[in-house]
């Protein structure tokens, strides 16, 4: 399964797991000693980052086109709703927030973001649990920005508003 599978083209979004939201730039080819390879081509602003996979990998890479409305409805709707907080150790806990986080899948992300969101009121949190609130904040808000058209920072305030409403 190639970007045949996907059909993507220069100037979609894709989300690639575990760098979020890429632009692609081409679909080009390139020669790597004697064979010729098709690439697509995706640079990540917010990385300063240009990434090349080979179609016969897009799919297995995990990089796939936006979400759709709905999805990102699901994952604001996941925003709303209780932590869930599981009593392990935080290593393991910080273990499976990263592993959600690089899934790409923006429900899983809301998760994250939802579970870790400090509300007013509670105790501050260390500073790996703030790394990752943020990874996962930044993540979904760009990805929702994209779907949206609008731009990241008014993504992360939506996101915001939502965990404060709940």
């Amino acid at each position: 399964m190639g970007t045949e599978d996907i059909k993507l083209k220069a100037g979609d979004y894709v989300v690639y797991p575990t760098h979020g939201v890429g632009l692609v730039k081409a679909i080009e080819e390139q020669t790597i000693g004697e064979a010729k390879l098709k690439m697509v081509v995706v640079h990540f602003e917010q990385d300063k980052m240009v990434l090349r996979v080979p179609t016969h990998k897009v799919a297995s890479s995990g990089m796939r086109k936006l979400s759709s409305k709905d999805i990102m409805k699901s994952a604001l709707t996941t925003l709303k709703g209780r932590a869930r907080v599981k009593r392990t150790m935080w290593s393991r806990r910080a273990q499976e927030y990263e592993a959600k986080i690089n899934s790409g899948d923006p429900v899983s992300i809301a998760e994250v973001v939802r579970d870790l969101h400090t509300r007013v009121g509670q105790a501050e949190q260390s500073y790996s649990e703030r790394q990752l609130y943020e990874a996962a904040l930044d993540r979904l808000s760009r990805e929702l920005a994209a779907v949206e058209g609008v731009e990241p920072e008014q993504a992360t305030t939506k996101i915001e508003k939502t965990l404060e409403a709940a």
